[in-house]
């Protein structure tokens, strides 16, 4: 996909959004180099501001023409209150805003607001599906799907063939057999046949249920088995960077391992000619023609299930509906990413990720789909910032380790590609340290927003993150989304701001989960979320939310370093260490002391290097001065520890909470699931540090 490729450029076509560059994309308001001291901690440097006219923006318009006139007077802080305080209201003015279909009458919209339990919507009668495939404002042959994929060629999907794909999917896994609470599972990565097979398979009633092909045959069956699967569609494998993967008896090993399995369907991606055992080819799967329909489900029937990371057990199979993921992406993007039928979406994910199915849903608001299948670091730091340039991307999505290791490694996208129609640029999978935004804003494009995003698999969205009339501050996340009742609370479960406190949601969102699949009872969903503060949900993070509505988060709370009774949020210290040249990552625990009596415990910093470089002494004297002068003298580690490299998910995020089972005594096996780790060899120096020390301590 070359720049001079029209077919993606669409040199010839029209695109307006250019024309309200000053109204859409905000301005400026201080440059990047500001004077020191001219901005304190509590006041930090502004670096994009919203529009002088808010009904330039699609949430400006919908606050107009559906809320309360004082509340569409009183900015974005009374749209918030009033998306949180009247549920009714808002939720039904998102379903008239998005043109919601019910083939039957609605009902109120919330029935009933207990949690876990509520009801929304209890007589609507719809299909994610068909809102995903409507027009939205595009033309038949508009583009509507990009992919760039390191195993084959690019491939640019019209509309038209879109919907005639879908159609051809839903017609082969009707003739399998594939009806309405079926499951379709997928081994599949991200590449639009991926995408065709989940849109044929909500359209049924069916649930889909996907795993990355990254994964290992434990780290898939674990998953799958747990919804007992009829449909497998599975890829032979494929390219990473200039990495072949094969994955065909991986294939074979999971058809073995799930008896569930009536169909076995093989898509040969990485090999055309590849032979795939005894699985039917995906060409027969979708090589007749079929018509485009859709069957009419409950707001809450299952659409698809999503799987926790299994780093602390057996995953969760997080159901969610096909009514509360459609309103909530339509709400997000919708009106907090402010996308419409002129812009095309792109985040990095593979199809393990919740945010795969956050951009699967981007055709819902009429958007393009922009997706991407290989190493996004080959051959250098700059190959997903080629696809934004390349496909005329004007939203993009990347995570947060990404961004601080293209800043790491000098690169400054803006002075090699264009990426002038870049209007915003969402970071999520971590907290974004101040010095990332400072990267985005210089590097990669000056005038685009940069929406730091927090929120979840369990809910499949951001419940914190950017809003078009709320400007970003540097290291801040911008505000609480609309109908997101995020609150922190302290000890006493009172609510606070200024201060680090618990993150909860004290009113029902849609998209939170149905149920956890199996879970007849309700039990396991209401220990997840529920138990520690009945009729709360508690997510398991630190959150500050400051005067002005903004919001910090500062690692789990179930992670959190506690040293004589103050709490010490984990990315404090990844802000302060990540920066540093030499260090390629790092991850800090807190473990008892050895005397029952000592409140402070054990802080111990691991390291791993960066690529040509030592941890020597001197890196690790400079680490340690910059937590005392940057943090304090609480956050200087008693240990700091060099391994080969750290444990990540395959999401990117660090796994603080396993390591500190593994390094308390926890078998490896109950304390993490290395199949869902990117790097699963890197356990073994922490189970050998563990033991060390056990041994040291005899």
């Amino acid at each position: 996909m070359g720049a001079d490729d029209r077919s993606i450029n669409h040199a010839s076509r029209v695109y307006d959004r250019g024309s309200l560059a000053v109204d859409r994309r905000g301005t400026m308001t201080e440059p990047a180099t500001s004077e020191p001291g001219a901005v304190t901690p509590d006041a930090p440097r502004v670096l994009w501001s919203p529009p002088d006219d808010p009904t330039t923006t699609r949430m400006g318009r919908f606050l107009r023409d559906h809320a309360p006139a004082e509340v569409a007077a009183g900015g974005y802080a009374a749209a918030w209150e009033w998306s949180t305080t009247d549920l009714e209201s808002f939720w039904t003015a998102v379903w008239r805003e998005f043109d919601v279909v019910s083939s039957q009458p609605r009902g109120p919209a919330l029935a009933d607001d207990r949690m876990p339990g509520a009801v929304w919507f209890p007589g609507a009668r719809l299909n994610y599906a068909r809102h995903v495939l409507a027009s939205r404002g595009r033309a038949d042959d508009d583009t509507t799907v990009i992919a760039r994929s390191q195993t084959r060629p690019d491939d640019v999907v019209s509309l038209r063939d879109l919907r005639r794909r879908v159609g051809s999917a839903r017609a082969g896994l009707r003739r399998i057999g594939v009806g309405r609470g079926d499951r379709v599972a997928a081994y599949l990565p991200n590449i639009p046949e991926t995408m065709i097979a989940f849109l044929a398979t909500a359209s049924l009633g069916a649930v889909w249920a996907s795993v990355a092909p990254e994964f290992g045959v434990r780290s898939v069956v674990d998953r799958l088995s747990q919804v007992e699967p009829t449909v497998l569609l599975a890829v032979d494998g494929y390219r990473y960077g200039d990495r072949v993967v094969d994955r065909r008896d991986h294939v074979d090993a999971i058809h073995a391992a799930l008896p569930s399995v009536q169909h076995l369907v093989g898509l040969p991606h990485l090999d055309p000619a590849a032979a795939m055992g005894h699985a039917s080819p995906w060409p027969d799967l979708v090589g007749e023609a079929g018509d485009l329909d859709f069957d009419d489900v409950a707001f809450d029937h299952p659409l698809y299930v999503l799987f926790s990371s299994g780093t602390t057990g057996l995953p969760k199979p997080i159901v969610h509906g096909h009514g509360g993921i459609l309103l909530e992406h339509l709400k997000a993007l919708g009106l907090h990413l402010d996308l419409g039928h002129r812009d095309r979406f792109f985040w990095f994910s593979t199809t393990g990720w919740m945010m795969w199915n956050f951009l699967m849903s981007a055709g819902s608001v009429g958007a393009g789909t922009v997706l991407f299948d290989g190493n996004p670091g080959h051959p250098d730091l700059l190959e997903l910032w080629r696809l934004v340039a390349d496909a005329d991307v004007t939203y993009a999505g990347v995570s947060a380790p990404f961004v601080m290791a293209c800043r790491k490694a000098g690169i400054r996208p803006s002075d090699d590609l264009d990426l002038s129609r870049l209007r915003g640029i969402g970071s999520t999978g971590a907290p974004l340290p101040a010095t990332g935004f400072d990267w985005l804003a210089e590097s990669v494009a000056p005038r685009a927003q940069v929406g730091s995003l927090s929120g979840g698999t369990d809910l499949c969205t951001g419940f914190v993150g950017p809003a078009p009339l709320v400007e970003v501050r540097r290291g801040e996340i911008p505000a609480r989304l609309l109908g997101a009742r995020v609150e922190a609370w302290d000890a006493d479960h009172h609510p606070v701001v200024g201060e680090q406190g618990e993150l909860v949601i004290t009113r029902p969102m849609p998209s939170m989960p149905v149920a956890f699949w199996g879970d007849e009872d309700g039990r396991r969903l209401h220990e997840a979320y529920f138990a520690h503060i009945p009729g709360v949900w508690r997510h398991g993070d630190w959150i500050t939310i400051t005067d002005r509505g903004s919001c910090i988060i500062t690692g789990r709370s179930d992670a959190t370093l506690n040293r004589g009774g103050v709490r010490l949020g984990t990315a404090e210290f990844y802000a302060v260490v990540d920066p540093v040249e030499a260090v390629g990552d790092a991850l800090v625990v807190h473990l008892p002391g050895d005397d029952p009596e000592d409140s402070m415990g054990r802080l111990v910093l691991f390291l791993a290097a960066a690529e040509g470089h030592d941890l020597d002494d001197e890196v690790v004297a400079e680490v340690r001065q910059r937590l005392r002068t940057d943090l304090s003298p609480r956050h200087v580690p008693d240990e700091v520890v060099v391994v080969p490299a750290i444990p990540r998910t395959l999401s990117g995020k660090r796994l603080e909470v396993p390591i500190k089972r593994i390094l308390s005594g926890t078998p490896i096996e109950v304390a993490a699931s290395p199949g869902a780790l990117a790097n699963p060899d890197s356990l073994q120096a922490f189970v050998q540090w563990a033991a060390d020390r056990a041994e040291a301590s005899d």
